[in-house]
C-alpha cells in the first residue's frame, strides 16, 4: 500500500485536475447556449432555401441547366473537413480526420493515388492528425473559427463556386459533425457541388399540381440568384453546426473527466484511510509491546 504522502498528493492532484475540467465544463456550456442558439435558428431557413433550390433547378430543361448543377465525370475533387482548433472534446476531432482517411482509402482511392484529390481544413486539429500519418493538406482556414461569421465565409463560398465552374473540381463535397444535442453530434459528409437532387422522402405521396407556378422575373433568373446564395448558406451553416458540436463535445467530455475525477478521489480518500489507519494501528502495536517489555 502506497504511505501517506503519496496518497496525499495524489489527492491534490486530482482536485486540482476536477477543478480545471469542472470550469472548463462550465465554460463550454455557456458557449454551446449561444452556439446552438445559432445553428437552430438558421437550421430551418437553410434547410428551407436548399429544399426551394434544389426543387426549381431539377424541373428546368437541360438547355437552361446551372453551372453548379453539372455532373461530370469525377477525376477531381475538394474535401473540405471542418473540426475544431482546440482538443480536450472527445473523439470530435478523430472522427472527421477517420471519415476523411476512409474515404480516401475508398471511394476516392483511385483519384487520391493520381494526385486528383486535394483536401481543405478547417480546424487545426484535423491538420495535425492528417499530417501526422503524412496525408498532404492543400488549405488552411483555421482562423475562421477564432471570429466566425457569415462575412468570412462568403469569400470561401465564392472561391469554391469559381473553383467548380472553371472545372478545378468536379466534385465538393463537406465533412463535418452536425449538431443534434449537447450530447449527440452526427458525423455527416455533404455534397456542396455540383448541387445535389432533392431526395425523395420515404412513403410520400405524389403531388399533383393543377397548375404550373407563374416565375416573375424567370425561373432561370431565379434559379442563377437563388443557387448562390443558397451555397453560402450551406457552407456557413456546416461550419456552424461544427462550432455547436464542439462545444457540446467537451461539454460531456469535461463532465465525465469531472465525475472520474470524483470516483478516484473517493478511492483515493479510501485508501489514505486505510493508510492512516494501518499506520495508528501498527503505532499502538510497538507502544504496547515497549509496555509489556519494559514490565
Amino acid at each position: 500500500m502506497a504511505n501517506l504522502k503519496e496518497v496525499r498528493i495524489r489527492i491534490d492532484s486530482v482536485k486540482s485536475t476536477m477543478q480545471i475540467t469542472s470550469a472548463m465544463k462550465m465554460v463550454s456550456a455557456s458557449k454551446l447556449r449561444k452556439a446552438q442558439n445559432s445553428i437552430v435558428n438558421l437550421r430551418p431557413y437553410a434547410t428551407k432555401l436548399t429544399e426551394i433550390m434544389q426543387n426549381i433547378s431539377s424541373g428546368m430543361d437541360e438547355s437552361s441547366e446551372s453551372t453548379y448543377t453539372e455532373v461530370r465525370n469525377v477525376e477531381k475533387v475538394l474535401i473540405i473537413a471542418v473540426a475544431s482548433n482546440r482538443g480536450l472534446c472527445g473523439p470530435f476531432n478523430a472522427n472527421i480526420a477517420k471519415m476523411v482517411l476512409s474515404r480516401l482509402n475508398t471511394i476516392y482511392a483511385t483519384e487520391y493515388r493520381t494526385g486528383n484529390v486535394e483536401i481543405l481544413t478547417i480546424g487545426k486539429k484535423v491538420f495535425d492528425f492528417l499530417k501526422s500519418r503524412k496525408i498532404s493538406v492543400n488549405y488552411r482556414k483555421d482562423e475562421l473559427l477564432d471570429n466566425l461569421s457569415f462575412e468570412e465565409i462568403l469569400p470561401i463560398a465564392e472561391g469554391l463556386m469559381e473553383d467548380f465552374s472553371l472545372k478545378k473540381y468536379d466534385k465538393i463535397e463537406i465533412i463535418y459533425n452536425q449538431f443534434k444535442n449537447a450530447a449527440v453530434q452526427i458525423l455527416t459528409t455533404e455534397q456542396f457541388l455540383p448541387i445535389a437532387p432533392p431526395k425523395p422522402k420515404k412513403d410520400a405521396k405524389p403531388v399533383k399540381l393543377k397548375a404550373d407556378f407563374i416565375f416573375e422575373p424567370s425561373k432561370e433568373d431565379i434559379v442563377q440568384e437563388l443557387i448562390p446564395k443558397s451555397l453560402k448558406i450551406q457552407l456557413y451553416k456546416a461550419v456552424l453546426d461544427s462550432v455547436a458540436s464542439e462545444h457540446g463535445a467537451r461539454m460531456t467530455a469535461m463532465h465525465k473527466a469531472t465525475d472520474n475525477a470524483e470516483d478516484l478521489l473517493k478511492n483515493l480518500k479510501l485508501s489514505y484511510n486505510k493508510a492512516r489507519q494501518s499506520a495508528i494501528t501498527n503505532e499502538i502495536l510497538e507502544i504496547v509491546s515497549g509496555a509489556e517489555a519494559l514490565s
